[in-house]
């Protein structure tokens, strides 16, 4: 039983980061729509972005596969709304 409890706890906080890293993703994608400058819209997009990457790479090693599809479909929609409403290239 230790071991089975030493085993499931780094999963639980594993879980746990996988999803602070998502709500980060969020959260930067909500302020994008609250930033009045291209500049701080960038810097909100590489913030979801990059939470959702990392998100994305630990829901692979902790194999949660149908997991880490979700959030690559969400990292998707995340840059066409951001190409379409916020990059000016």
């Amino acid at each position: 039983m230790e071991k089975t409890r030493k085993r499931s706890e780094p999963a639980l906080a594993e879980r746990e980061h996988l999803a602070h890293l998502v709500a980060l993703g969020e959260k930067a994608y909500d302020q994008m729509y609250e930033v009045h400058d291209q500049h701080s819209a960038d810097a909100c997009y590489r913030d979801a972005k990059d939470a959702y990457c990392d998100a994305i790479g630990l829901a692979q090693r902790l194999g949660l596969r149908d997991e880490a599809a979700r959030l690559e479909k969400r990292l998707e929609h995340i840059k066409a709304v951001y190409r379409s409403q916020f990059w000016q290239g």
